[in-house]
């Protein structure tokens, strides 16, 4: 298997689930970090960044683009009550005066965690790249991570 699916890290939120892990949605310090489609992943047992698999195939150090990622800010988390559902969102993410190629994903991950765990993987569906640019992840209108319940 290539870069999964777009999904969550299930451990962590089985973690944050079962308060085993403090995870705040609402901080401004997680970050997102590129990845090309080179690599097997699963989102059930690789848990973080920087442990096999999510230790290779990132998008190359320079050029517009440092290892580890940019951070994920202005983020929001909210649960819309009795109409149902919860979002999590945040500020569209750029790597500005860029270049590079075959961006098949993203890791988001809690970089204030000791572990850096994993919080979710969004897959483009395709590989992209930028020449001497800006590179921008445009999240969702309805948030990075929407999850609807009937009330």
């Amino acid at each position: 298997m290539a870069f999964p699916a777009s999904g969550v890290f299930v451990p962590t939120m089985v973690g944050a689930l079962n308060n085993t892990l403090a995870l705040d949605l609402s901080l401004d310090t997680h970050k997102v970090a590129l990845w090309t489609d080179t690599g097997t992943y699963d989102l059930h047992t690789n848990t973080a960044y920087g442990v096999a698999p999510w230790n290779a195939n990132e998008v190359p150090n320079g050029s517009g683009y440092t290892t580890g990622g940019n951070a994920l800010t202005g983020t929001t988390y909210a649960a819309t009550g009795a109409t149902g559902g919860t979002w999590w969102d945040a500020t569209d993410t750029p790597w500005t005066s860029s270049t590079f190629s075959g961006v098949r994903g993203c890791l988001i991950y809690a970089d204030v965690l000791a572990g850096n765990e994993g919080i979710m993987a969004v897959n483009f569906g395709a590989a992209y790249g930028v020449t001497s640019g800006t590179f921008t992840i445009q999240w969702n209108v309805s948030g990075i991570l929407t999850i609807d319940w009937m009330p």
